[in-house]
């Protein structure tokens, strides 16, 4: 079989792997709260996150654009195909880890890092001022506008219904959660699916299948396919860390959190084509409504080892992918 041939395939099979891990290392950033507070059972909230994610990974592009242009340059050879295969690989170490230890770290970070850590490795061009401005400043404000809203947003709503009955109040809010689940699950898809859709591309270009300045639409359906199919395998292990861990949810704690977590995803997809992190959104968007309870609701400690992960997830894929790009080197004759 001709090399790069070969390559193109392993960087598209492993890359719809990662997409896969994707689903349900995230499935939990769409449903925890709303199966957490009964508003949906567990396989219905999987199945509606699934079909959501699905649709959003059709949305649009520009996330999929930054990624497959603006990370990193390959050389458009057999070695460019190595790097990013190398960085692919990161990527899906690490989300295997976080996930095993449960911990909701972000899989758009690990490929990001991934990718970084594997052209440097490889000394390719990584553009670092891209990542600098739509990764590292994003990865610092996005969770501090989702904290600071769900906080707003979550005043305004217990002012509002400061005199209402809590039963009654309570199952209108969990009809609602149905709704904004759904909007977090279309953010995903809109987010994370494209981030794979991104380096599909990169792969094809460097293999000289793709020559266009788009997306092509098998490799949007494969995306979506791959991560709704993830999706709906499940996340429980990570569903349990957000949905009960760092604080006890109420459906209406969980529909504000899930509705400003959509929001932040939204714009930064539409607005500035930024591959954020919907694990980070949703995480301290539940954060910043726990805290108008009482700071003690929320479990710091958890949120600590959260923040932690988060921290160590660009530097961690980047070393593995590194590690996996000097095996790869050796391994081919390039």
């Amino acid at each position: 079989m001709d090399l790069t041939l070969f390559l193109v395939g392993a960087v598209v099979v492993i890359a719809l792997s990662f997409d896969f891990t994707n689903g349900f290392h995230d499935a939990a950033n769409a449903i925890a709260t709303s199966v957490t507070t009964r508003a949906l059972t567990p396989r219905r909230a999987l199945l509606m996150a699934a079909i959501m994610n699905f649709v959003g990974a059709l949305l649009g592009t520009g996330v999929a654009e930054t990624i497959g242009s603006g990370i990193i340059s390959p050389p458009q050879d057999n070695h460019g195909l190595v790097v990013v295969l190398a960085g692919l690989c990161g990527a899906v170490i690490w989300n295997l880890i976080t996930w095993w230890f449960s911990l909701p770290s972000s899989s758009s970070h690990a490929l990001i890092g991934g990718l970084a850590g594997a052209g440097v490795a490889a000394s390719t061009t990584v553009h670092w001022g891209v990542i600098g401005e739509k990764v590292v400043i994003p990865m610092f404000v996005s969770p501090m506008i989702g904290f600071v809203l769900a906080v707003i947003f979550m005043e305004i709503v217990l002012a509002i219904f400061h005199n209402a009955t809590y039963k009654r109040t309570m199952k209108n809010f969990r009809h609602a959660q149905t709704i904004s689940a759904a909007m977090v699950a279309l953010g995903h898809g809109l987010q994370d699916a494209q981030k794979t859709m991104g380096v599909i591309v990169l792969a094809l270009i460097a293999g000289g299948y793709w020559h266009g300045t788009g997306i092509p639409l098998w490799v949007k359906v494969a995306a979506a396919a791959a991560i709704s199919l993830g999706t709906y395998t499940g996340g429980y292990r990570i569903m349990k860390t957000l949905g009960q861990k760092i604080i006890e949810l109420d459906p209406a704690h969980g529909f504000v959190a899930e509705a400003v977590s959509a929001s932040v995803l939204y714009i930064a997809a539409f607005q500035f084509h930024a591959p954020i992190s919907t694990t980070h959104t949703i995480t301290s968007a539940i954060m910043g409504v726990g805290a108008t309870t009482r700071k003690s609701a929320v479990r710091w400690n958890v949120a600590g080892s959260i923040i932690k992960a988060w921290f160590l997830t660009l530097p961690c894929a980047a070393a593995f992918a590194m590690v996996v790009y000097i095996v790869l080197h050796a391994i081919f004759p390039i």
